[in-house]
């Protein structure tokens, strides 16, 4: 039976698989044991690549929606149609009348992110948008703003550090995430073995919390306070010390006067920690040999996301963890996507500004939140047209039902994604991709997140079938049929030509373990990771600074301005309620390990077993309010409500409720067959566009104002 190694492509840990297939099936799907990153760890979502490999829901051939239904076309049919109408929508009312929305899935798609990026730039809109700005723009800003380069981010080293605090994150049900690191319940299970301790700040006991050997309670949408209390204990106590990093640091003094007024015993009452613990946590991490400080989704959206991730990076910096091993260290990848690929500018910030709300622009593109309103908002440079690349914005973006209502008003929408789903059900044209096993694959973005070091190549396990293609034809395609020279468009075939194997190998030989382009140089090259079929070790996170810094004196900003200028906001909160008139409690999301955000929900193995998206809720805020666990509660938030049953649980801390994220699949017109059966609720209906971040334009999602009610049985009927 034909047995192939392989890299999943479903979440941030990247994990090692061995499958085996027979007569163009999957048989088996196991963990690569010989793997020397993930070492045979496996997680449910693995297993499932058989499903979307065989789900009859994925459409296999381009759809146009028309006045009497879908009907199918032909690939160069729908692409010169799709091409045609987006040329005339531009020619019409101006570039800038398309807007472009980029899902989460993209940077796990090699095709994806190797064609992505030419057709953007052909498609010359400011009107760009993603997931990053309901995800991870908080952590990109600030590398841009201190390091110099928006993808030069840090990352724990997890696997030699002795103390960790992490915030906002449950790397038990995500495997790491802006961390990526394969069996992070062995590695938090090694720290601990080998003398080490790790404690979490959380408003939910996670599925992490029963790893570590503390959990605190943390009131949402805080924790900027609680970061710059034990920052400030560490200045005022003559503990802030870079170590080697002090002679190429600025700023410092600017940020320990800034702070003064952030000791613990003025934000305990609204962090709910008490000032003795937030003195002894920053005590802790100054005393570590080795010591990280890690937080991920929850303090990033949040309303003080960007401080958040700044003041992060001023713990591990104060505390000489920063480029130390065992702190939060530099990757050195062997394709770096901020060289010979190109992938990605600096950054940049405030470039330009959204035409209905002013939101400042971060790193090319626009905060989501502002999406709806740019296309339902009349006048000149009305967003009129929408292509969505691997992306369900409608579950996964703040407000969603404003934005589903919003899309109706589009004069065309073009999904590229295998199925019919809440957002591409509305699509003029959807263009479906093959499945993951049908395409080759190398992490260029995870192995700039990894906290070790690899080099791994995936071919497909399975050929595409006649009249199939993959995202990267796909996006090349549509960049040859729309650049606007006739160089470009030769430029463009000739990289599509050479395919994603030939892209790789060039940007391997240019990468700092490369054999560059003497064939007989010693060095990397694809063929040399081609013979390696578990993967090549290439070693553990080395100090790299000040080499790989990209500001341009090479020094570390520890003080931006627009950064520095923000901690007044942060001081007003002090005074501020924690929720506005007429709502009681706080809603957060949560991870699931077998689910990925919105669309993993129509593979019949991780849909298994008892209904998943329930409202969390302390049994105190429950007796409140008469409900007990299997009860429908009503949530209600500013612009919008939901019915979903009850868990009661005291994983919860009093006042707050937890809503998974992703649910919400029962939406007319949408073809996920397994995922109608349980559909549940979108959390997303719930979250409010005008919440954001005020600094980086981050969508707020942690501690969203709401009241619980019991549901009315007569509504329901």
């Amino acid at each position: 039976m034909p047995q192939t190694t392989a890299i999943c492509p479903l979440c941030e840990a990247c994990c090692g698989l061995s499958i085996s297939t027979e007569g163009g099936r999957v048989t088996a799907i196991s963990g690569d044991s010989d793997d020397p990153f993930s070492r045979g760890h496996l997680c449910p979502k693995a297993l499932a690549l058989q499903d979307l490999y065989e789900d009859p829901d994925r459409l296999r051939r381009p759809l146009e929606r028309t006045a009497t239904g879908w009907r199918e076309l032909d690939w160069p049919d729908a692409l010169d149609r799709v091409a045609e109408r987006i040329g005339a929508l531009q020619a019409a009312h101006g570039a800038d009348a398309l807007a472009v929305y980029l899902g989460n899935p993209v940077v796990h798609n090699l095709g994806a992110l190797l064609f992505g990026t030419g057709l953007l730039r052909a498609l010359r809109t400011k009107q760009r948008y993603s997931a990053t700005s309901v995800d991870q723009l908080p952590h990109m800003l600030v590398a841009h703003w201190v390091f110099g380069h928006q993808l030069l981010l840090s990352i724990p080293d997890i696997d030699r550090t002795d103390w960790m605090l992490i915030l906002g994150a449950n790397p038990a049900a995500s495997n790491g995430s802006l961390m990526t690191a394969p069996g992070m319940d062995r590695r938090l299970r090694d720290l601990r073995a080998r003398g080490g301790r790790v404690e979490l700040i959380d408003p939910r006991r996670t599925e992490t919390a029963r790893l570590v050997d503390r959990h605190h309670f943390i009131r949402p949408g805080t924790d900027a306070l609680l970061l710059a209390a034990m920052l400030q204990v560490l200045f005022a106590e003559g503990a802030a010390d870079p170590g080697r990093l002090a002679p190429i640091t600025d700023g410092l003094d600017a940020v320990s006067a800034a702070l003064v007024a952030f000791s613990p015993e003025r934000v305990a009452p609204m962090v709910g920690i008490d000032a003795a613990t937030i003195r002894r946590l920053a005590r802790d991490l100054a005393g570590a040999e080795r010591g990280v400080v890690y937080g991920r989704f929850g303090v990033s959206t949040q309303r003080f996301g960007g401080l958040c991730q700044w003041l992060i990076v001023l713990l591990n910096l104060v505390t000489g963890n920063l480029d130390a091993p065992g702190g939060a260290m530099f990757t050195r990848p062997a394709i770096d996507p901020m060289g010979a690929l190109k992938l990605s500018g600096r950054g940049g910030y405030g470039r330009w500004r959204s035409r209905v709300r002013d939101l400042p622009e971060a790193n090319g593109e626009l905060p989501v939140a502002g999406l709806a309103d740019e296309i339902t908002t009349p006048g000149e440079g009305r967003v009129r047209g929408l292509v969505v690349v691997a992306g369900n914005p409608v579950l996964s973006t703040p407000d969603g039902s404003a934005l589903d209502a919003a899309l109706d008003q589009l004069d065309l929408l073009v999904s590229i994604d295998p199925y019919r789903t809440e957002t591409s059900r509305k699509a003029h044209f959807i263009l479906p991709p093959v499945s993951p096993l049908e395409r080759p694959h190398y992490d260029v973005v995870f192995n700039l997140l990894a906290v070790r070091n690899v080099a791994r190549w995936s071919d497909p396990v399975f050929d595409k079938q006649p009249g199939e293609m993959d995202d990267g034809e796909i996006l090349a395609e549509l960049h040859e049929r729309l650049a606007p020279t006739r160089r470009e468009r030769l430029a463009v075939r000739a990289r599509r030509i050479a395919g994603p194997a030939r892209m790789v190998d060039l940007a391997l030989r240019a990468g700092p373990y490369g054999a560059g382009a003497r064939v007989w140089r010693d060095g990397l090259t694809l063929d040399r990771v081609r013979q390696a079929p578990h993967g090549l070790d290439l070693g553990p996170l080395e100090p790299a600074l000040p080499d790989r810094l990209k500001t341009p004196d090479r020094r570390i900003r520890a003080a931006p301005a627009p950064l520095l200028a923000d901690l007044s906001r942060l001081a007003a909160s002090l005074d501020s309620p924690a929720l506005p008139d007429g709502f009681d409690l706080q809603l957060i999301g949560r991870r699931q390990l077998r689910s990925n955000n919105s669309w993993m929900h129509n593979a019949p193995r991780l849909m298994k077993g008892r209904d998943r998206c329930t409202l969390m809720l302390h049994p105190d805020d429950a007796a409140a309010r008469g409900l007990a666990s299997g009860d429908r509660a009503r949530v209600r938030s500013r612009v919008g409500a939901v019915e979903v049953p009850v868990e009661v649980t005291d994983s919860v801390m009093r006042g707050v409720v937890s809503l998974p994220h992703g649910f919400g699949h029962d939406r007319a017109g949408a073809s996920l067959t397994v995922a109608a059966k349980a559909p549940g609720v979108s959390m997303n209906d719930l979250t409010d566009s005008a919440e954001i971040d005020e600094l980086s334009g981050t969508a707020v999602l942690s501690g969203v104002p709401v009241v619980v009610e019991r549901a009315d049985p007569a509504a329901a009927r």
